[in-house]
This record gives C-alpha cells, sequence and structure tokens, in this order.
C-alpha cells in the first residue's frame, strides 16, 4: 500500500491526521487556546498602536488640516469595518478557524492561489515590521542616551543601539507561543497609550510658536505630490495591525454557544477606542505646535523636559519590544510548519532556538544596514500593509459571502477595494524616494 506523502508546510488543513494535530498543538499560533477578550483588546493596540504614531504629525505638515484629518479618520473607519471581517470570517465554516492569515486565503481562493496571494504578503508585512521596529528601537535607545548624557557622554552609533535592542530579542523569541506573550504584549500596550499621550501633552505643554506655519512643508510641486503620497504611507502604517487578527483571535476558545468572534470584537473595540485616543490627539495636537517644521519623529522636535522626553523615548522600547514579538509570531508559525512539516525535523527546543535566533539576526542586520525610519514607514506602510490591511479582507468577503450585487455590502466593499488599490499604488512613491534621497549620502554602518 503506497504511503500518502506528508502535509506540505501550508497546507489547508481540512481534514487533520493525527500527525498533523500533534503538529498543531505545537506550534505556536494554535498550541494555546485560553485567551478572554481583553487579550484581543491589548494584542490589537499593541499590534497596532506602533511608532507609527509619533510620524503622524509630519505626515499631517504634508496633507494639511483638511485633508490631513479626512484620512486620519476615513483610514480608521475602513481598518475597523476590514477587522470586522476578518474576525467574522475567522469561522465562517462551521466546525472550522482559520487560524491563519493564509488559511482563510486559501478558502477563499483555492489551495495553491491562497498561499501564492497571501504569505508573500504577509511575510513583507511582518518581517518588514520586524526590520522597522529594530530601526525604531534602536534609534529610541539612542536618544534616551543622548537625552540623559547631554554632552558629556561619548557619542555612539546607532549600529550599536539597534544591536542593544536586537539582543533582547535573542531571549523572547524563545517564548513558545502566541499567548505566552500577553505579559510582554500588555506592558508594550500599556507604554503605546503612554508614550502617545506624552507626545500630545508636552507639544499642548510647549504651545504654539508664534512663527509656526501650517502650509504644505514642501514648497515645490513635486515635493508637495511626493511628501502627499509619502504620508499616505505614513497613515497606512500607523492603521495597519489586520495581518495578525487571526493568529489573536485563534488564541481565544470558541464553542457554538460562544464562538470566539464575540470576544474577539469586544476587544477589538476596546482596542479601537484606545487607538483613537493614541492618534488623533498625537497628530493634531503636534502639527497644531510645530506646525509644518515638525519632526518625522515629533519626540524629536521635542527638547524640554529632558527627563519626559527620555521617559517616552525608554517607553517606545519597551513598546516595539512587544510589537516585534506580535508580529514575528506568525512568521516562527510559518517556519517552523515549513521545518516539521515539509522538511521532516523533529519538533524540538533546539530547532526553535536555531530558527528563531536565525531569524532575528537577519532582522537586524537589515535594520543595521537601511536605518531609514521615516522613509521606511512611508514605503513599507502603501506596498505591504494596504493590500492584507484595507482590500484582501473585503476580496475575500466578495469570495466568501457573495452579498448581492449593488448591495450595501457589494458596494461598501468595493469603495474599500478601489481605496485600498489607489493606496497601494501611490503611498510607495514617496518613500521610496525618500529613501534614494537618503541613500546618496549614506554611509553604511555608521
Amino acid at each position: 500500500m503506497e504511503m500518502q506523502p506528508p502535509p506540505t508546510a501550508m497546507q489547508g488543513r481540512r481534514s487533520p491526521r493525527p500527525l498533523e494535530e500533534s503538529i498543531e498543538s505545537w506550534l505556536p499560533i494554535s498550541s494555546s487556546r485560553n485567551a478572554k477578550w481583553w487579550y484581543s483588546a491589548f494584542h490589537n493596540v499593541t499590534a497596532m498602536v506602533g511608532a507609527g504614531v509619533l510620524s503622524l504629525p509630519y505626515a499631517m505638515s504634508q496633507l494639511g488640516w483638511e485633508v490631513g484629518v479626512t484620512v486620519l479618520v476615513l483610514l480608521w473607519a475602513i481598518t475597523l469595518y476590514t477587522l470586522w471581517q476578518m474576525v467574522e470570517m475567522h469561522e465562517c465554516v462551521p466546525g472550522k478557524r482559520f487560524d491563519r492569515y493564509h488559511e482563510l486565503g486559501q478558502h477563499a481562493f483555492g489551495e495553491r492561489l491562497g498561499l501564492w496571494i497571501v504569505v508573500p504578503q504577509q511575510l513583507v508585512v511582518e518581517v518588514g515590521v520586524n526590520i522597522v521596529y529594530m530601526v525604531t528601537g534602536g534609534t529610541s535607545l539612542k536618544k534616551f542616551h543622548d537625552t540623559v548624557c547631554g554632552d558629556s557622554c561619548t557619542d555612539i552609533k546607532l549600529t550599536y543601539f539597534i544591536m542593544i535592542f536586537a539582543s533582547c530579542h535573542f531571549v523572547l523569541s524563545q517564548l513558545p507561543s502566541f499567548h505566552s506573550i500577553s505579559g510582554v504584549s500588555l506592558a508594550a500596550a500599556v507604554m503605546s497609550l503612554c508614550y502617545s499621550t506624552i507626545a500630545w501633552v508636552a507639544s499642548a505643554h510647549k504651545g504654539r510658536s508664534p512663527d509656526v506655519h501650517y502650509g504644505l512643508r514642501a514648497t515645490t510641486a513635486p515635493g508637495k505630490v511626493f511628501g502627499f503620497f509619502g504620508a499616505l504611507g505614513d497613515v497606512a502604517f500607523a492603521y495597519a495591525g489586520h495581518n495578525v487578527v487571526l493568529e489573536i483571535q485563534a488564541t481565544i476558545p470558541s464553542t457554538p454557544e460562544r464562538p470566539s468572534k464575540k470576544p474577539m470584537w469586544k476587544g477589538a473595540i476596546v482596542a479601537y477606542a484606545i487607538v483613537a485616543a493614541c492618534y488623533f490627539p498625537a497628530s493634531l495636537v503636534g502639527y497644531w505646535a510645530f506646525g509644518n517644521q515638525v519632526n518625522d519623529n515629533v519626540l524629536v522636535s521635542l527638547s524640554k523636559p529632558k527627563w519626559l522626553i527620555a521617559l517616552a523615548n525608554m517607553m517606545v522600547v519597551v513598546h516595539v519590544i512587544g510589537s516585534y514579538q506580535i508580529f514575528a509570531m506568525p512568521v516562527f508559525d510559518m517556519i517552523e510548519a515549513v521545518l516539521v512539516m515539509k522538511f521532516r525535523f523533529r519538533p524540538s527546543l533546539m530547532l526553535r532556538l536555531i530558527s528563531r535566533s536565525a531569524y532575528v539576526g537577519f532582522t537586524m542586520f537589515i535594520a543595521i544596514t537601511f536605518p531609514f525610519f521615516g522613509a521606511l514607514l512611508s514605503f513599507f506602510g502603501g506596498f505591504a500593509f494596504a493590500p492584507t490591511t484595507y482590500f484582501l479582507p473585503c476580496i475575500m468577503w466578495l469570495r466568501i459571502y457573495k452579498p448581492k450585487t449593488f448591495s450595501v455590502s457589494w458596494f461598501t466593499n468595493w469603495i474599500c477595494i478601489v481605496l485600498g488599490v489607489m493606496l497601494m499604488v501611490l503611498s510607495p512613491i514617496g518613500g521610496l524616494r525618500q529613501i534614494i534621497f537618503n541613500a546618496k549620502t549614506y554611509n553604511f554602518y555608521q
């Protein structure tokens, strides 16, 4: 009798075999389902309220008051809608849970096509975020050091601060499952709310300077156009946490009487209220205080009081430590699934130690090589986040639920798809232009 071949690394798990079930219970996403609704709240806050909030005043300076406020509110509403869709689709087939983004993609588009559509985009997003957070963590550590020391300390290269930031991830990445990083994620969520509040309260306390201007930052027509594109990428990055939504929901228990979507959505609503409390005051007050001269990290524009700025930068460090782990865990899940289910490695601590350490080392190396913080936000914000956050959930919804043509649901989804595609096409242009400008004068490993 011919033996059945082992399942490929990320095949749809429609009829799990005993071997697959044992592997599922070992993989980091599906090994624990004990989370409560508030886990959904702080995991989503940690995933979404990243250091991107600190670039929102800068984005406002490239958009202006009217367009800036419209973009902030519109993208907040669109991403709340698409997040609700993903929560609903997690158990759109009775008795089955789509614990991973690519599994939902396989259900919507087919086994092979679903993998090719979702996995490359999801990996670009999650690996890209981890690289950006390496840069953010190192930059904030350097700012903390420079603020505390002033002129009395020897200048230390950003490269070394990125390496210091990466060192903790070689340890934290060994936590076995998504559920096991809950404490780190909670601390990160609290820190995100704290440093966002510090950013706008300190800006309000500083007040509006007499020479503040609210015209667009750029003075030339090409500069204004490219600045607009880059600002769209900044805002897109700030709202994008959908790549880990299904993985977060996978940690919540589910029964026919109480499906996981109920506690998950409750937590998501709380998370989006916190997002609004972080984003809108920080972007509006920061732009009001500094106008079109605001830095691409509003904390850099604030120089006093020193102790408060130092504290805020250390809060950013704590937050991006948690955010890095949130976005890295699905990548660990994919890597370990490939190694165990395709290459037949035995599930073990040594396998995790080597594979996860190699991944952390890779993201550290790329961050050290290309530490263009503001430009990276713009580029990854549009190119990678727009599909997986703004329109791919809508396409899946149309394929799975097939709403009646010209119905409210049909129109709503197509509007989101059109806006999301425009965002994907336009926003990376400004970020790529800025990366090219930075690369002209940048010395590697400085």
